[in-house]
């Protein structure tokens, strides 16, 4: 099977999608910043939580959000939400990692299948689905904390 990289535009949905999180469900705007390549073909887990979206119909590869407790924490306190355990971070950090990738399924259309959520803490041993293409980061800011979506796909020509 033949597949091509992510190109600019593919990397701007996903940069339009996490901006539009934060908009919505905090009402606090994250500041997005321009995307890079990550060097090496597999990308870090390097935030205290991780959530991890796998894709394969045409796609090989993942998507992942990477954050630090102390935004998740956050997060969950502006959406009203009291409890702040590891547990409740690692499932809100799964439903933003959901969330980008139902946003990667509009642009591309249905043949993109979308896995359930792996949550990880930095510390697990978690093996991510492989791409051959580069992995690109795409680092936020919300308000004190840094996170970084992860897109790390092959696409079918």
């Amino acid at each position: 099977m033949n597949y091509r990289a992510l190109n600019h535009e593919d990397i701007e949905v996903f940069s339009e999608a996490i901006s539009a999180f934060f908009l919505n469900m905090t009402h606090e705007p994250a500041m997005v910043r321009t995307a890079y390549m990550l060097e090496g073909s597999t990308p870090p887990l390097w935030g205290d939580f991780n959530g991890v979206i796998e894709v394969s119909g045409g796609f090989r590869g993942s998507i992942t959000f990477s954050a630090p407790g102390g935004m998740l924490g956050q997060v969950l306190d502006v959406m009203g939400e009291r409890e702040q355990s590891a547990d409740r971070c690692l499932d809100v950090v799964g439903e933003i990692a959901n969330m980008m990738s139902g946003r990667a399924r509009r642009h591309f259309g249905e043949d993109l299948t979308i896995a359930p959520p792996k949550a990880c803490l930095r510390s697990a041993r978690h093996t991510l689905p492989g791409a051959s293409g580069t992995p690109y980061a795409i680092p936020l800011r919300w308000r004190t904390f840094e996170a970084n979506l992860v897109v790390h796909l092959d696409i079918r020509r």
